[in-house]
């Protein structure tokens, strides 16, 4: 087996093919099929004739929270926060800027009025993230002051401030589990009309949940894939989703994951048993997927951790193939761009 490094999962991409804002609409986006040799250009809406009665799409239905919060130190430095997820109690775990790293103990005034007291560090006293309680005079939990103060987490590669457009369209029109701080991209591209399509085509529905962090934008930093330290992320796969796959398998349907975050659901649950908790799962060429056959999947940063993931599915060579034919063809990239469509290959690990 080829021993791949990161360098491998580099490819050229013009800056002028990051995708700033969606599609007018969000089934409007292009679709590479990139599940044959030589990849097909097609419109997104183009999806329920590429399914078949009787497979199953697999959402992750997690929403995206307003996690990016600004205030100031007692000193009146600036200070941001990105919330990585909510704790019991009205504490939060979250990324923090500052000029100077307050001490534990302090008390930062948000804007909107609210409260953020700085108790350490998470996981550990070593941790590079932060804890925090949140609190504001009338007892609001973080989740309320974050829809009434926050900001749009939107992606580093996303050079505007959020708007309210954005606050519509970096959510799945189905999120129902608030948590996430990145949306689950491939997921942006379906709307109700396209919905009710493959709902007539005989195309079945489930979902799982995984609340999407920062980490997912996190550049790998280490030449050898071995010594990559993955990110954590909390997911849950329903009785009623296990029983839907199972369904899927009995009648010979396919099961299409639609975003790799759905992709890294499904075989954490099916390789160690656990409905829910924790994944750190990495994925790289010379996995042996046990439940998807099928992606939808947006295009990834070069380098990236979902990068590996796509390749391990569907072959390196093949995947970086349809990656120059995307960049030639001027398909827009990451959260806001285009997507594709790639099958499991049976020599995925082959470059």
């Amino acid at each position: 087996m080829t021993a791949f490094t990161v360098s491998d999962f580099d490819f050229d991409l013009p800056p002028g093919l990051i995708a700033q804002h969606p599609a007018p609409e969000r089934s409007a986006s292009r679709l590479l099929d990139g599940r044959a040799a030589a990849p097909v250009d097609r419109s997104f809406r183009d999806l329920p004739g590429l399914l078949s009665p009787g497979d199953l799409l697999v959402f992750n239905d997690t929403q995206v929270i307003k996690a990016r919060l600004f205030g100031h130190k007692p000193s009146g430095g600036k200070v941001e926060l990105l919330v990585e997820r909510v704790l019991d109690g009205g504490e939060v775990v979250a990324h923090m800027k500052a000029s100077k790293k307050p001490l534990p103990g302090t008390t930062l005034a948000m804007d909107g009025g609210f409260r953020a007291t700085l108790l350490g560090r998470w996981p550990d006293e070593n941790g590079r993230l932060f804890r925090f309680a949140l609190a504001n005079d009338a007892g609001h939990d973080p989740h309320a002051l974050m829809a009434a103060h926050g900001h749009v987490p939107l992606p580093p590669y996303i050079e505007h401030a959020d708007t309210a457009d954005d606050e519509r369209r970096y959510q799945t029109v189905f999120a129902r589990h608030p948590g996430a701080v990145a949306a689950p991209t491939a997921a942006l591209h379906f709307d109700e009309a396209l919905l009710a399509q493959l709902d007539a085509r005989g195309v079945q529905r489930a979902s799982v949940t995984l609340h999407v962090g920062a980490g997912t934008f996190q550049p790998v930093k280490t030449e050898s894939l071995a010594d990559h330290v993955m990110h954590s992320e909390w997911f849950d796969v329903p009785e009623a989703t296990i029983a839907a796959i199972a369904d899927c398998r009995a009648r010979g349907g396919r099961v299409v994951a639609v975003g790799t975050t759905t992709v890294r659901t499904l075989e954490s649950w099916a390789s160690t048993g656990l409905t829910r908790g924790d994944t750190a799962i990495f994925i790289t060429p010379g996995f042996g997927f046990k439940v998807v056959d099928t992606l939808i999947t947006n295009f990834h940063l070069p380098k990236s951790t979902l990068m590996m993931l796509v390749s391990a599915l569907a072959g390196h060579g093949h995947v970086m193939a349809l990656y120059r034919h995307a960049v030639a063809q001027h398909y827009r990239f990451f959260s806001y761009g285009d997507a594709m469509l790639l099958d499991r290959s049976i020599i995925a690990a082959t470059p």
